[in-house]
């Protein structure tokens, strides 16, 4: 009997170590999600929560403290139809007659668009999916018609989409066309493609103090250049368009190379059994492209074009130190108007700026990625 007292203490110690080592090894993964997860919740939900409080207040700041109050949407209602609207949308000041033609095709390409998905392949979700994206599109093609078409300044919404539209749209092109060539067996390949990858690694406040001082025409270092081209008085900061095209240029520069080298990875990622097939039968270099090549990165390509939209919505150290938004608001993004309003310590109208480019990156590509991506996965 007191042998047995003395083993059972040490059969309860060894099978409790056990259960827990059991325990362990069935809960590993969730005890190693849980501090990322806890993480998140402290560094993402909880800013997310107090800027909602923020757009939906009114604070000013007095001696020794501040006064907050709600004012629910009025901070929004002020940069959509308030005094902040010439600031945020752009000046309505009437509509030319180029302006209600792109305001009509606008209008009937929507109703097109939805009889057309109506017709082909109605479902209850998609159609509440398509019905933010189609408003969405709708108010966007009137706001551009009435600023834009009609000879009128448009906005911060309408520079953040020059900037992710055209910009990303000509990053893409000239990113995979370089991709591309680099991809060929042709002659210093892999000088190039280190040359190309270099850009990426600048930090993008060294890029734009980089071609601030580069586009000086009078005291830059291509200023007899641009005395060459006669563009020696040319005050390119003082041209809205002149700046917003330099910025996206500088914006192109930096990231181009990330398109480049995701790309370059996934056309050399192409089985060659293919091509060399192709090649026997006789297909031309285009028609390889067209029909081998093109179809095996189009997912690929999808990605980093969404990866690089996301980051294009949120552009600020360009604009910041080329122009400083200027001349005006010209250059203005989104980011940088939200940017100001905190400078000047309006956190009310910030805070409702900022979930309005949450809003519009939200819908901008979750509609990219259910009309193009989802559906080139589908077929």
């Amino acid at each position: 009997m007191t042998n047995n007292m003395k083993t059972r203490p040490g059969h309860s110690r060894a099978a409790h170590s056990r259960g827990f080592v059991e325990w362990l090894d069935r809960n590993s993964r969730h005890i190693f999600l849980w501090p990322a997860v806890i993480m998140i919740l402290i560094f993402s939900i909880f800013p997310l929560i107090a800027s909602a409080i923020m757009a939906l207040s009114r604070i000013r700041f007095r001696g020794g403290g501040y006064n907050v109050r709600f004012v629910w949407f009025q901070n929004f209602e002020k940069q959509l139809f308030g005094s902040e609207q010439f600031h945020f949308l752009g000046t309505f000041a009437g509509m030319s007659i180029l302006g209600w033609l792109v305001a009509a095709l606008t209008t009937v390409g929507i109703a097109v668009w939805i009889v057309s998905y109506i017709r082909s392949s109605f479902t209850v979700i998609g159609f509440v999916g398509r019905l933010i994206t189609w408003g969405f599109t709708l108010g966007v093609g009137w706001m551009l018609a009435a600023t834009l078409f009609s000879g009128h300044p448009f906005g911060t919404l309408g520079t953040t989409l020059f900037y992710v539209i055209v910009g990303c749209g000509i990053q893409f092109i000239i990113g995979l066309s370089l991709a591309f060539l680099c991809s060929l067996p042709i002659r210093g390949r892999g000088f190039f493609r280190v040359v190309f990858f270099v850009p990426l690694m600048i930090t993008p406040i060294g890029v734009g103090y980089a071609f601030r001082m580069m586009a000086d025409t009078t005291k830059g270092p291509f200023s007899p250049v641009w005395q060459w081209a006669g563009l020696k008085d040319f005050a390119w900061a003082a041209d809205p368009w002149a700046a917003r095209f330099f910025i996206m240029i500088g914006d192109s520069w930096q990231w181009i190379p990330f398109i480049f080298v995701v790309m370059l990875a996934a056309l050399e990622s192409v089985p060659r059994d293919y091509v060399e097939a192709a090649q026997v039968d006789g297909a031309t270099g285009w028609e390889i492209f067209r029909d081998i090549t093109w179809p095996q990165v189009v997912p690929v390509a999808a990605t980093v074009l969404l990866i690089r939209v996301i980051e294009g919505f949120k552009i600020v150290d360009l604009p910041n130190i080329m122009t400083a938004g200027g001349p005006g608001i010209a250059t203005e993004s989104m980011t940088l108007h939200a940017l100001f309003a905190w400078r000047s310590l309006d956190l009310g109208q910030s805070s409702a700026v900022a979930y309005l480019l949450l809003f519009v990156t939200v819908v901008t590509c979750v509609s990219f990625f259910n009309l193009v991506v989802l559906r080139r996965v589908r077929a």
